[in-house]
């Protein structure tokens, strides 16, 4: 496989701790398989809109509750909302610098101005940051992986993909990355040290 001209990164489930489908599913009047649950939510017509930037937070949490049905006010909701967001898995951070220092770093994040707003400063970590709620661009649509091929300037082929999220990696491989799938950050880890992007097993804070 050919060595990564770009590493570029999902966010919620691989460099940064999201408690969101394990707290939606306990306020669904049926829960749902993890992965049908993240389907559903990809293609919600409310978290798209929210996280296009096309939607204030208390309009995403009316639409939200209809749609999903959920028994709370919209007051509650984003206070659940808000939480569920930890912010970067421990580690997260210096891997990052490690591989900085041998490679370009960059993200591609579905995002909103809550929990954009909560963890500010995200950006510093890569080279390349874009975040869907700011580029009116979304995963899994093809634009939004355009919109890094052609903001990286790099070839498809040269990009290695990582996120965690089925729909996201079948359609970054349509394009011709070399994309993962990983869950959470030891995952990654683990599949950055088997394709030789850091060399040790711990990364001390």
């Amino acid at each position: 496989m050919t060595k990564p001209s770009l590493l570029l990164f999902d966010l919620g489930g691989v460099l940064t701790e999201n408690a969101g489908f394990s707290q939606l599913n306990t306020l669904l009047p049926q829960p749902l398989d993890k992965q049908d649950l993240k389907q559903r939510w990809l293609l919600s017509s409310s978290v798209r809109a929210f996280e296009l930037g096309e939607l204030g937070a208390q309009d995403f949490a009316r639409q939200f509750i209809q749609e999903w049905q959920l028994e709370l006010s919209a007051e509650e909701f984003l206070l659940e909302f808000t939480a569920w967001s930890k912010g970067f898995y421990p580690n997260a951070q210096a891997t990052l610098h490690l591989l900085r220092q041998e490679h370009r770093v960059a993200c591609l994040s579905n995002s909103n101005p809550i929990h954009w707003q909560k963890f500010a400063g995200y950006e510093n970590h890569f080279d390349i940051a874009l975040f869907s709620h700011l580029r009116g661009v979304i995963k899994p649509d093809r634009e939004a992986f355009m919109l890094a091929i052609d903001e990286c300037a790099v070839k498809p082929s040269e990009i290695y993909y990582f996120d965690d999220s089925a729909a996201n990696v079948e359609v970054a491989e349509s394009l011709g990355m070399h994309a993962f799938l990983v869950e959470g950050f030891k995952a990654l880890l683990q599949l950055l040290i088997c394709q030789g992007l850091v060399a040790v097993p711990v990364v001390v804070e």
